[in-house]
């Protein structure tokens, strides 16, 4: 039987279900052992007994499927972000004397509610989560029914007044914010009025691939990320690389991870 074929009949690598790592059965193929940009990877899946090309971005058709983003990005190209960041911040936390029962987080990208689910195992008190994308929502509440406080739809950049009251009553001391910066999906300002909710003294963990904090980014992260740091407006207490995932061809894709203390506002004049 001939093997599946992306849209414009490139040959992909067939992969079978991992075992007990698996939260899917769903057959995926991947694209052939070459190198694309992340914002571009795509792979095959079989849904509804037919093979449907999938673009990594389109997070919309992502969530709409389920167990689809589990199984290709945590089964298959073995993601750690969810894990990696949320551990950073419980490490802190310990180091610093501060029990997690107490933590009221804004879960920034918030997706279907991985990172939410990580931070209620830690004992976090509540999550609010948002996200553009209405798929997100509706793929966290079949997901993860009971992990969010409440769950926003709205682009951040945005808020209107009763999005703003709400978080605002939350009395938020967390912001996380993982696999979500970069490539257009948040931009500075989304993250800026984020962690301006929180109060002074709250603590902050986020991740970013290595590259957007290289002197060639063009997002503006490099340049928020290093101006918040050096002022004082955010106080790291760790830094790190590690790999975040795999590409599509095996080769590890490498991110920072961020855990720190906020001590101001962001001032409107560095992301407006």
């Amino acid at each position: 039987m001939k093997g599946p074929t992306s849209m414009d009949d490139t040959p992909i690598r067939d992969l079978e279900p991992m075992s007990s790592l698996s939260r899917s059965s769903l057959p995926v193929a991947l694209p052939p052992a070459e190198r694309f940009e992340q914002d571009v990877e795509w792979c095959v899946a079989r849904v509804d007994g037919e093979w449907q090309e999938v673009r990594f971005h389109d997070y919309g058709r992502l969530y709409e499927v389920e167990g689809l983003y589990e199984r290709i990005f945590y089964d298959i190209l073995q993601c750690n972000s969810p894990a990696t960041v949320c551990g950073l911040l419980a490490r802190e936390l310990e180091e610093a004397g501060v029990g997690t029962s107490g933590l009221r987080v804004l879960d920034l990208g918030a997706g279907n509610g991985m990172v939410a689910a990580e931070l209620m195992a830690l004992g976090a008190s509540e999550v609010y989560g948002v996200d553009i994308i209405p798929e997100a929502a509706e793929a966290a509440e079949r997901d993860r029914p009971n992990v969010y406080a409440d769950y926003l739809v709205t682009d951040m950049t945005e808020l209107d007044p009763d999005e703003r009251a709400l978080l605002a009553d939350a009395d938020l001391n967390g912001l996380l914010c993982v696999a979500a910066l970069g490539f257009g999906d948040i931009p500075p300002a989304a993250f800026a009025n984020a962690y301006n909710l929180v109060q002074d003294g709250g603590w902050v963990a986020f991740n970013i691939k290595e590259d957007f904090l290289s002197g060639e980014d063009r997002s503006g992260f490099q340049e928020l990320i290093a101006t918040v740091i050096e002022d004082g407006t955010m106080r790291v207490h760790v830094q790190t690389r590690y790999r975040h995932r795999n590409a599509t061809n095996g080769e590890p894709i490498y991110y920072v991870a961020l855990v720190g203390r906020k001590d101001r506002d962001i001032p409107d004049h560095l992301y407006d």
